[in-house]
């Protein structure tokens, strides 16, 4: 049986999440329809993050300044982003999604990916569960959608970037000579800027180029990535959809990010983050982990994990941390990731600490901290207490 692939990607979702959750709280004005952007944050300060489909006829583009921005148009509109908001309907738009498939596997925070094989039976044939899908989220959420399908994720996500917003297409693996092959070469999936205009000095300037082009030669010049590439060129794909598991023998947390992450520092926060909340789930539990497990999903679908078994068990916030940044950092290529996950193991009830005498020890006063930070939190608030200059510290010493 051939597999059936749905990807579903949601149109401009920084923009769309904003402006509908505005006029539910009773904006006048679709912002969706004015020369607007999202823009602006902590991490990526005035960098145009989403654009309206007015704004992009200016010449707008995603990752300009703000200042380049309104040099191209005066009066634009400039919204902030709202990441917990964006992560609110990321959550819905996943769980809805789960209704048609037990395999949803989230790509980012916009994209989904569901294995839709064997489904047929319940929910019909897959070109009209697509198109119910983008009609129900528009009339539930309020935002578009479009849903590609295809023998493979690479298909599915090809197929749902051909034509956009609110549209159903389809790249089986009878249509990717007729649909995909004459497509130019930067159309790709993972194909970038730079990449295209090696592979354009080459000769190969359309998918099909690249497709029957000698891999011993692209060797040459792109290593081990050729094999991909060829692959990729003829629709070839063997990675899985996987879907959120959950062991009942461990702790985890996760995410999708809003953006294809490398930043080192922005990769450290998310850590941070991800740490803090699992550390809170092991202590209202009364529970240490003796194992930390991170993984980290690449966007060519690449999936990778590490774990490392400690000397001694844990449930300290800057330990926590400290211990997955190490894990986190023998895993990563310095690659851009789109995903994030720390997952704890081996959890007891006890913390037999196996003191050494070279050892500089500072177990005791690390749990008195943490105990004194819990309490704090859960008077004032979790946010009311934060200790990044002790994480900083630490990691310098």
């Amino acid at each position: 049986m051939k597999r059936i692939i749905l990807h579903v990607d949601v149109n401009n979702a920084f923009l769309s999440w904003s402006a509908v959750d505005m006029l539910e709280n009773g904006n006048k004005v679709d912002i969706r329809k004015e020369v607007s952007i999202i823009g602006g944050t902590e991490l990526r300060k005035g960098i145009v993050l989403a654009k309206s489909d007015s704004a992009k006829k200016l010449g707008i583009k995603t990752a300009d300044t703000i200042y380049s921005a309104k040099q191209k148009y005066r009066n634009l509109k400039v919204y902030p982003p709202n990441y917990a908001l964006y992560k609110q309907y990321s959550d819905n738009f996943y769980k809805y999604l789960c209704n048609y498939s037990p395999v949803v596997e989230r790509y980012s925070i916009d994209e989904c990916f569901i294995d839709y094989t064997g489904c047929e039976k319940l929910f019909g044939n897959p070109i009209e569960v697509a198109n119910k899908i983008k009609n129900e989220i528009k009339e539930k959420f309020g935002f578009t959608v479009n849903v590609g399908i295809g023998n493979n994720k690479l298909c599915a996500k090809m197929a749902s970037d051909f034509s956009k917003p609110n549209k159903v297409h389809t790249l089986y693996e009878f249509e990717i000579k007729e649909k995909m092959w004459p497509l130019q070469i930067n159309d790709l999936f993972m194909i970038g800027k730079k990449t295209s205009e090696k592979l354009n000095v080459l000769g190969i300037k359309t998918i099909k180029d690249l497709a029957v082009f000698d891999i011993n030669l692209l060797k040459k010049h792109f290593k081990n990535q050729a094999h991909l590439m060829i692959e990729y060129a003829n629709g070839i794909d063997e990675s899985l959809v996987e879907s959120e598991k959950t062991d009942p023998k461990s702790i985890s947390s996760g995410t999708v990010l809003p953006y294809n992450m490398s930043d080192i520092d922005e990769i450290k926060q998310v850590i941070r983050d991800l740490t803090f909340e699992i550390g809170n789930k092991l202590r209202n539990n009364k529970m240490y982990a003796s194992i930390i497990s991170v993984t980290i999903k690449y966007p060519d679908f690449k999936k990778e994990s590490k774990q490392s078994t400690l000397k001694n068990s844990i449930n300290n916030d800057i330990s926590l941390y400290n211990e997955s940044i190490k894990v986190f950092l023998k895993l990563w290529n310095k690659e851009p990731i789109r995903f994030i996950c720390i997952n704890l193991k081996e959890l007891t009830f006890s913390n037999d600490v196996q003191l050494s005498l070279l050892e500089n020890n500072d177990f005791e006063k690390d749990y008195k901290l943490q105990e004194a930070v819990d309490k704090i939190r859960k008077k004032y608030g979790k946010d009311k207490m934060k200790y990044a200059d002790m994480i900083k510290t630490k990691e310098m010493n």
